[in-house]
């Protein structure tokens, strides 16, 4: 009898062990994005390498109502923040004046303590990529550098 117990608590527990691997490997991974919106801003955060070995949070900000983007880091000893740096998206984008925009923006990890801000402007079709670090001058502050911008939707054809 003890043999046939033995092998029941065996089964037993391999059936356990498969559902509980089967449940492990179900399960979607969650977006653990830090973004919010309310009104005419957007903000969003992610890692912003200001030296080697010294990350910190970088906060991106767009402002719908004046065009702008602007980001800023947090100085990890006092707990402040840096200061502002501004793109003019409008400007960037070549944007008409008052044109009905819609922006959409997320960050990224392009790397280890390095968080990319990918910004689509949805009427025009195009998309850029923005870092955000140290002043390259060596001067206190924020720098906002662009590395790319490019339609991601192809131009309609005349006719």
């Amino acid at each position: 009898m003890t043999d046939r117990r033995r092998l029941l608590w065996l089964v037993v527990g391999m059936l356990l062990g498969a559902v509980g691997v089967g449940l492990y490997f179900s399960q979607h991974p969650v977006a653990q994005a830090g973004n919010d919106r309310y009104e005419d801003y957007i903000m969003c955060t992610g890692p912003a390498a200001i030296r080697p070995g010294a990350v910190t949070d970088g906060v991106w900000m767009l402002d719908y109502r004046a065009g702008k983007l602007l980001g800023t880091l947090i100085d990890r000893t006092q707990g402040k923040i840096v200061g502002w740096a501004e793109v003019d998206l409008v400007t960037e984008f070549a944007l008409p004046p008052r044109q009905n925009v819609h922006f959409l923006m997320t960050t990224g990890m392009i790397t280890q303590g390095q968080a990319a801000l990918y910004i689509a402007e949805t009427t025009s079709g195009k998309i850029a990529v923005y870092t955000m670090g140290a002043r390259a001058d060596g001067k206190a502050g924020v720098m906002i550098r662009k590395h790319d911008l490019v339609m991601f939707r192809g131009q309609a054809k005349a006719g």
